[in-house]
């Protein structure tokens, strides 16, 4: 007799198998945090309802629209910046020599040096905030892209060259979709990072923003009100990831399936 296979329920793939865990831990904290102090480990239930009240009658949509703009302005220059230099130390010996070091320092130097250095030097304005989250973050997609542009195969450009592709066919056919690994690899690691330092700038020289939120919550020692817009936060990450990163990178990277 054959054995038929039995395959998992649907819910335990794709999705359903990441959320999972979470939705299991939840579930406990819920059961189980009504035996807690709720001042130091406030139940979910007790988290959305202070999140939806912000939401629709306090400041959160203000504050995280803050933080998403300068999130995503400080991004794209570090993006941009960053993959050009990385491009160009990857492809010529000379200027990696020349940048090298830098990148080394710009790798190894605490976020919050470089943070306190640009509101020393440009005071405490919206540009010293963006400059300093994006000097952050440039060292990091300059290495992953300097690795992606020495890891090009040499032979594809012989192969243009015999065929005498012009120079946009060689970037958009030959260079771009080997770097689209590497591109999406920063892009996922600059995000984690972007959030996290741009929290930080706003905790030490903002007026507004979630970071500077927390930081009020913080000196009343109010957990109900970090958990609810780090929650926020959270959310909005997620939905990034989800909805915009992952389909975007199956659809330029389908023809490595």
């Amino acid at each position: 007799m054959q054995q038929t296979i039995k395959h998992p329920p649907a819910w335990l793939s794709g999705s359903g198998i990441r959320l999972l865990p979470l939705v299991v831990a939840l579930i406990l904290w819920q059961l189980f945090g009504g035996h807690l102090d709720s001042k130091l480990l406030p139940q979910p239930s007790a988290i959305l309802q202070l999140l939806w009240k912000e939401a629709t009658e306090g400041d959160l949509l203000f504050h995280l629209g803050m933080t998403l703009k300068r999130v995503g302005i400080s991004f794209m220059a570090a993006m941009v910046l960053g993959t050009v230099l990385g491009i160009l130390m990857g492809m010529f010996k000379a200027i990696d020599h020349a940048f090298d070091t830098f990148l080394i320092i710009g790798l190894n130097i605490p976020a919050l040096v470089i943070i306190v250095i640009c509101y020393i030097w440009f005071g405490l304005t919206e540009y010293a905030a963006i400059i300093a989250v994006t000097i952050n973050k440039i060292p990091m997609v300059a290495v992953s892209l300097r690795e992606g542009a020495r890891a090009l195969d040499k032979s594809l450009f012989q192969v243009a060259q015999v065929y005498q592709l012009s120079k946009y066919d060689i970037a958009t056919k030959i260079v771009l979709p080997q770097l689209l690994p590497y591109i999406f690899g920063a892009t996922r690691n600059g995000l984690a990072i972007i959030w996290k330092i741009v929290l930080v700038v706003e905790l030490l020289g903002c007026s507004n923003g979630v970071g500077f939120q927390i930081g009020g919550f913080f000196h009343f020692f109010d957990i109900s009100g970090v958990l609810a817009y780090t929650l926020a936060f959270m959310l909005v990450v997620f939905s990034i990831e989800v909805l915009a990163l992952r389909p975007l990178e199956k659809h330029l990277l389908r023809w490595r399936l």
